[in-house]
């Protein structure tokens, strides 16, 4: 698995390349699944350093407050990141992080 990434230095292409894919948020109740659904530029419209947004569904009944959570995955490792519930997304619940 891999290291704990920087997030200063994660990119929307680190991620970009990962749609679909199944992540782990780290929860108090025990691991929740995520799969990343969006991978979009904010801002100035993805030049290098731009802000970008990941939009990530979880399983219906599982809505968390807005926090940091640990999130996992294989080839990027475990991030702490700020997820912002923004409601029902494709049969489950969506939640938003943005890195700016």
């Amino acid at each position: 698995m891999a290291s704990s990434p920087d997030l200063a230095m994660l990119r929307l292409d680190d991620f970009a390349s990962h749609l679909e894919a199944d992540f782990e948020m780290q929860t108090t109740g025990g691991v929740l699944p995520l799969k990343l659904l969006k991978a979009d530029p904010t801002g100035a419209g993805g030049s290098e350093g731009a802000a970008f947004s990941l939009l990530f569904a979880a399983p219906a009944g599982t809505a968390l407050p807005q926090a940091i959570y640990p999130v996992r995955h294989p080839a990027l490792g475990v991030m702490e990141i700020f997820l912002v519930p923004i409601g029902p997304l494709q049969g489950g619940n969506g939640y938003q992080a943005i890195f700016s």
